[in-house]
């Protein structure tokens, strides 16, 4: 596990690719030259269908036949920004026997490499760093949240731009919160030709859920100190 520091103020790729195994309701499945889409994975996200393990050591295992397994999955804002796909993910494996995409339980998949791929660029992550890594605690409830904020609460968005530095300029069309996690939430500021994602990073890192709402209404205290700029959406 990271240890937190007053500099956390973003998730790892190790944090990414958990909180996207963790909260993903689909995934595809390619093995045999045969691609099955997954779907309704009754909140236990991929890993509730996969179980990873490091690779085996013993001769008779590594000499078995065992075939080619790779998982995709793609993590998509839950708010209706521009450009919605956000990272995805691939892990790569080995089954002991051929997918058998009805099987009732999971199946066990020794682990390759996963690699996450977004707008950074791409990133190999081990099995040593996911096993090492904390579930982030909003991973799960960040879609609902987020969906909330937007859909019950629009008059938060204006409020968290006063937070924005610099200050957005008047070509800004709209703005949109992207993502949360336990660090902060990211607001996606959206231009005619393009858009420009901002952090905004909690005091402390989250580590329950109930936590969640204390941090961003801190947020929102810090916003309502600021003086309004002219510039921002109302």
């Amino acid at each position: 596990m990271r240890p937190f520091s007053a500099r956390t103020t973003a998730p790892t790729a190790a944090e990414r690719v958990r909180s996207i195994l963790a909260a993903a309701h689909s995934m595809t499945v390619v093995s045999d030259g045969i691609h099955t889409e997954v779907r309704r994975l009754d909140g236990a996200g991929a890993m509730g269908h996969f179980h990873l393990h490091a690779p085996f050591e013993d001769t008779e295992a590594q000499t078995a036949t065992r075939v080619p397994v790779r998982l995709e999955l793609t993590d998509i804002a839950p708010t209706p920004v521009r450009d919605r796909v956000r990272a995805r993910v691939k892990v790569t494996g080995l089954l002991a026997a051929p997918y058998d995409a009805e099987a009732a339980k999971s199946t066990c998949m020794e682990f390759g490499q996963a690699v996450l791929e977004d707008a950074q660029g791409r990133t190999y992550v081990t099995l040593h760093a996911l096993e090492a890594t904390e579930l982030d605690p909003i991973a799960t409830s960040e879609a609902g949240m987020l969906t909330h904020l937007v859909d019950d609460h629009s008059e938060v968005v204006p409020l968290l731009l006063r937070l924005v530095r610099p200050h957005p300029d008047s070509g800004m069309l709209r703005a949109l919160p992207v993502a949360m996690d336990r660090y902060g939430v990211t607001l996606r500021l959206e231009y005619p030709h393009a858009h420009h994602d901002v952090r905004l990073p909690f005091k402390t890192p989250v580590t329950d859920i109930d936590q969640a709402g204390p941090q961003i209404h801190a947020l929102l205290t810090t916003a309502r100190r600021l003086s309004h700029t002219g510039h921002l959406l109302s």
